[in-house]
């Protein structure tokens, strides 16, 4: 293990809000599951700018990969989170089906993705394509396609994958990257 996962486990163990989302996904009992992107990253970059009070979660997104399900699928387990904590404003996306979404909404065509980690792969910085999960025996698992070095130097960059210039353009301003967290680098 790095030294940058260890670190990451650190933060997460350290956290007991994102303990109990975590705790509450796993109850999902999903094969292949991960809360990432917005969730990981503030807590990285909020612990990095020694902030005292931890970012609010906008929201909280559990992906998965099972390719054995109906799109039905994701709103159930969307439902079960909503029931075990209605609080959290939970986003629910099967990474198996993501092909569709781009089809429907975006009029792309995209390859079928064959795990989580090939999903988490596309996401549109690098910094945030990490996941993590709460396993069984209450350890920590990592999914990071793309390493930890983006996310731990505040390093915002582009990932082409799937994710327009443009729309990362626009998620960058929406996001407000460098007015949260003042330190990160943008690219």
């Amino acid at each position: 293990m790095s030294a940058l996962e260890s670190r990451l486990i650190e933060l997460v163990h350290s956290s007991p809000a994102l303990m109990a989302l975590l705790e509450t996904a796993r109850q999902l009992e999903l094969a292949s599951w991960c809360i990432g992107a917005g969730a990981v990253r503030s807590l990285v970059w909020d612990a990095l700018h020694v902030y005292r009070q931890p970012t609010h979660y906008d929201d909280v997104d559990v992906v998965y990969h099972d390719a054995d399900t109906s799109p039905q699928h994701e709103a159930e387990m969307l439902q079960r989170l909503i029931a075990l904590k209605p609080s959290v404003r939970w986003e629910v996306t099967n990474q198996a089906l993501v092909h569709h979404w781009f089809l429907t909404h975006q009029s792309q065509i995209v390859v079928p993705l064959d795990s989580l980690a090939a999903g988490i792969a596309t996401w549109p910085e690098y910094a945030t394509c990490v996941g993590v999960n709460l396993r069984a025996d209450d350890t920590i698992g990592i999914i990071a396609p793309h390493g930890l070095d983006d996310l731990f130097a505040m390093r915002v960059r582009h990932n082409p994958a799937r994710a327009s210039a443009a729309t990362y353009q626009q998620r960058v301003q929406s996001k407000r990257f460098a007015e949260r967290w003042p330190q990160v680098t943008i690219i």
